[in-house]
């Protein structure tokens, strides 16, 4: 079968491409902009794309359109294959029925850790000798790759969500129909299509209905808001997590995360993340392998070899004692937790650096200034902060004035980097958070650090 995707280089949908092709499909596709990673990586795939969404590529002889959740009405190419009754699907719909059909999905839910947590999940099982199937939305180092088929029955899966398609706006799990379903956390985001928490929870609560009854449900226990949800129904076994919950995680006296069920300890893993969400995050993983059958010994081993994943809290690199450091947080949960973690381990380094912070308010919920009151507050946890306001319209040096003399604001990316390299000194960490590329700001950062010097 020959399928055309569009919105190919998106994570999600570049996934639903590598599965595609190595289901056997002959596999093209299209986008605004066809650029690296992710285009480099499909074309060594052998998968041919197109610059744009001219609607000549209805002739392109595809026997499906796959439409990613980018793709809105008025766009040339997916107008073209509407009024010539072309047959479409979304990506999640595509990928229930010719991936997940018949296994048994391992999907991990929430507002925040969805990419951390299925990378845990899928190397824990792997490590297990498992071989599970996966799509996430990163590249957890250990695999090198977002998405592959691997072997039935197990599909670890970055439960999303985020609504599908043009044609349906429901949230994209609801398409997975998990076995194993791990919730981790839920608060309010995606202000672009949510109107409140209460939307959420509702999407939340259709995900739920779709568990069997052979399936486990392993929340978060103490969030409000994922308690609500399973109020609402719950047709599964449910295990809970987390402080006050039987099974529960801390830092033990060395910085390993100790792994406790009903005070008991069940063994310690030295994490390649740190901070209390990502101790967090490992325990959520290491319940739902125990769910397909892993040993709660054995992976709490395989997380002591889990190397990471891309763009969280990855060292991009060390220039005169300063080391930068990419992150996708994102929400403002996500920063301050990102900063903490961080904070933490400079702590226990006891060298005396500063920790800076470079934030991008890209995210739509972001651009909206939805959570701009919440901003500063996420924040507070740095010595400095830059923040970059290209491309938002409400006033951001307001919002984060709370900061004072520690914040600047910056207008202009091109002089970002100059003006945060001027200012840091050895053993200091720059940390770098956006949902998105920051006009490769991480390099330029450690150019101009480096002066002209290659970065170590």
């Amino acid at each position: 079968m020959h399928i055309h995707i569009l919105g190919i280089c998106g994570t999600f949908m570049g996934g639903i491409a590598v599965l595609a092709k190595a289901a056997g499909h002959t596999v093209t596709g299209c986008d605004a902009n066809v650029y690296p990673p992710m285009s480099t990586q499909l074309r060594a795939q052998g998968i041919e794309l197109i610059e744009g969404f001219d609607a000549a590529q209805c002739d392109i002889g595809a026997d499906v359109f796959i439409v990613g959740n980018a793709i809105s009405r008025g766009n040339p190419l997916l107008e073209a294959v509407l009024n010539r009754g072309l047959r479409y699907v979304s990506g999640p719909q595509w990928l229930a029925e010719n991936v997940l059909d018949g296994r048994w999905v391992l999907a991990v839910a929430g507002t925040h850790g969805k990419t951390t947590t299925s990378s845990m999940l899928a190397w824990i099982l792997q490590d297990a000798g498992l071989q599970p199937g996966f799509l996430i939305g990163g590249v957890p180092e250990n695999f090198g790759v977002s998405a592959r088929l691997g072997e039935a029955p197990f599909f670890v899966i970055e439960a999303d969500e985020y609504d599908t398609a043009f044609c349906d706006k429901r949230s994209k799990f609801v398409h997975y129909r998990p076995r194993t379903l791990l919730l981790n956390n839920l608060e309010y985001d995606h202000a672009d299509i949510f109107p409140d928490l209460a939307a959420i929870e509702t999407q939340f609560h259709h995900l739920v209905r779709t568990v069997p009854g052979i399936g486990q449900i392993i929340a978060h226990a103490p969030e409000a808001a994922l308690e609500r949800v399973l109020q609402r129904g719950l047709w599964s076994d449910l295990v809970r997590f987390g402080e006050g919950a039987p099974w529960n995680v801390t830092a033990a006296a060395n910085g390993a995360a100790r792994f406790t069920h009903e005070g008991e300890v069940m063994g310690e893993a030295t994490l390649a993340l740190a901070g209390a969400h990502n101790r967090m995050n490992a325990l959520g993983a290491l319940l739902a392998a125990r769910h397909a059958g892993v040993a709660v010994e054995h992976g709490i081993a395989a997380l002591g070899r889990f190397q990471g994943v891309a763009r969280r809290l990855q060292v991009r690199g060390q220039v005169r004692g300063v080391t930068v450091q990419d992150d996708f947080a994102h929400h403002p949960t996500a920063i301050a937790a990102t900063l903490d973690a961080v904070r933490d381990e400079m702590r226990a380094q006891g060298n005396g650096g500063r920790l800076i912070a470079v934030f991008e308010p890209r995210s739509n919920t972001m651009k909206l200034g939805t959570m701009a009151a919440r901003l500063a507050p996420s924040l507070n946890g740095a010595d400095a902060v830059w923040c970059y306001t290209g491309g938002v319209s409400w006033d951001v040096a307001e919002a984060l004035a709370p900061l004072g003399e520690r914040l600047r604001c910056c207008a202009a990316l091109d002089a970002l980097p100059a003006d945060v390299a001027a200012f840091a000194q050895a053993n200091d960490r720059i940390v770098v958070m956006s949902n998105g590329g920051f006009g490769g700001v991480h390099q330029k950062l450690l150019d101009a650090l480096a002066g002209g010097e290659a970065a170590q």
